[in-house]
């Protein structure tokens, strides 16, 4: 049986359909419901192995990126969503999913309580980033990120400046291994923009919850399925792993 995906859409997502498509290249059975239909029938849940935060503009970005829709699932279906991820179950967030999954408090969770800590503020260029990135794996204990070392995927944010509340949290992601990416620079170079392309403190791509199975990043690994979606790929480059390996991870992780 495949694994089925439950990817929710919502005013201002757009990027759905890129989602559902990585998932069903990975060998997963996706299904793109508005976030309406599971407010309306919230044991709808409950029929799926994995669920997906795609990228866009939920509500146009009003207030702050993802502030608007992480409420509205905290106030309708929190206690779904955290059945979900005590029973082991995969969650992803990508861009604005990212942001969303943050505002509501899913990553990194460091107290249990989905309180929020950190944050995705807007990029010190004060532009929208719309490039390509390297990026570093970093130690940790996600299904996701199993055995990949380097990515390279593109970004496009308006918001991506990841924040924490305090030194003491930042130092904790670190020794409990919550941090799954980082920018990084090819040449192995101090990471400045447009390396890291939106300020992030210590170049944070990417976060964890602490079991590992709710992942938050920027850089859309759904537009990487394809030798040819590399920028270089006329040029008979190695493309290196695709962004769709993250998604056979998270498909493997059910067999």
């Amino acid at each position: 049986m495949k694994v089925k995906v439950l990817i929710l859409t919502g005013y201002g997502i757009n990027a759905e359909k890129e989602l559902a498509w990585a998932f069903k290249m990975a060998g997963g059975k996706p299904h793109i419901l508005h976030m309406e239909d599971v407010i309306e029938n919230k044991s709808l849940m409950r029929q799926y192995q994995i669920l997906a935060f795609p990228g866009g503009f939920s509500f146009g970005d009003h207030i702050a990126s993802g502030k608007v829709y992480g409420n509205l699932v905290r106030h309708h279906f929190l206690d779904e969503v955290r059945a979900f991820v005590s029973s082991e179950k995969l969650v992803i967030g990508i861009c604005n999913g990212f942001q969303i999954i943050t505002k509501m408090g899913l990553v990194p969770d460091l107290d249990g309580n989905q309180t929020q800590t950190v944050s995705l503020i807007e990029n010190t260029s004060g532009r929208f980033e719309d490039r390509w990135v390297h990026l570093k794996v970093q130690p940790n204990n996600s299904p996701w990120l199993r055995n990949l070392d380097e990515l390279y995927l593109p970004v496009r944010h308006g918001e991506g400046n990841f924040v924490v509340q305090s030194p003491e949290l930042l130092y904790l992601l670190n020794q409990q291994h919550q941090i799954g990416l980082r920018y990084s620079h090819p040449q192995g170079k101090e990471v400045e923009y447009p390396y890291n392309p939106n300020g992030s403190v210590e170049n944070i791509a990417g976060i964890l919850n602490r079991k590992g199975n709710v992942f938050g990043l920027m850089p859309h690994p759904e537009a990487f399925i394809f030798p040819e979606n590399h920028p270089n790929w006329t040029e008979r480059m190695k493309p290196g792993p695709l962004g769709l390996e993250i998604f056979e991870n998270g498909i493997e992780y059910f067999r």
